[in-house]
């Protein structure tokens, strides 16, 4: 497979530190502007050999569900030691180009040292998590807020890598059974229902973030010496 910044064909790029711990990167393709918010550890901590990549859903966004989720993440995990990659799509809901976009900021995150990657994606990005996470071995684990099924029938070539799955069960947009079909294609991943919430998860930030405490160690770390 080309390397997804080759396939991109980035003509140009440039980046600025927002804050001491959070770089925006822009790359400029024929295609688009690809911009992604990296949460960089802080100046003399040790970086894990680990990283997380988070995408939106069908309009695109970078904050994510469940009342900005990805900003949280991007501050806990980079305050520990594992970039954050926060990507901007150049054209959201075109699933290939979206795919492209986030294969590409793994990329940068493997190139930057990482060994294992989480991808998560909330909605239409869910699809794009799960599809990611299929056709790339850098890709450990994957977790899908509010997901869609569609774009997802490709979910067995997961083989067996993490999956968690958190779903409203009043979601508004995209029923529960969304994700259960996609845990079930895939044959193995667990889905966490978010009682009394919809599609955004904004009543669930609390419990998502205490599931992912417990789960991204094992990810990343187990095994590790």
């Amino acid at each position: 497979m080309e390397p997804p910044l080759r396939a991109l064909g980035v003509m140009a790029s440039q980046s600025a530190m927002i804050t001491p711990t959070l770089r925006h990167v822009e790359l400029f393709t024929m295609r688009g502007l690809l911009s992604v918010l990296w949460h960089v550890p802080p100046s003399g901590s040790t970086i894990r050999p680990a990283a997380i990549v988070a995408c939106g859903g069908a309009m695109g966004g970078m904050l994510g569900p469940a009342d900005g989720l990805y900003q949280r993440v991007g501050d806990q995990w980079s305050s520990r030691g594992v970039p954050v990659l926060r990507v901007d799509y150049r054209k959201p809901n075109d699933m290939d180009s979206c795919c492209l976009d986030v294969a590409a900021a793994v990329q940068m995150a493997t190139d930057a040292g990482a060994r294992r990657v989480v991808v998560m994606g909330h909605s239409f990005g869910g699809a794009v998590a799960v599809r990611v996470g299929v056709v790339m071995d850098e890709v450990s684990g994957v977790i899908t807020f509010s997901t869609q099924s569609a774009g997802c029938e490709v979910a067995a070539g997961m083989r067996g890598r993490a999956l968690l799955l958190f779903h409203g069960d009043r979601d508004e947009i995209l029923p529960l059974q969304s994700s259960e079909v996609v845990a079930s294609i895939a044959g193995s991943g667990e889905v966490v229902v978010c009682e009394g919430d919809g599609h955004l998860l904004a009543h669930s930030a609390g419990a998502i973030v205490t599931r992912m405490e417990q789960w991204l160690p094992s990810v990343f770390f187990d095994g590790d010496t």
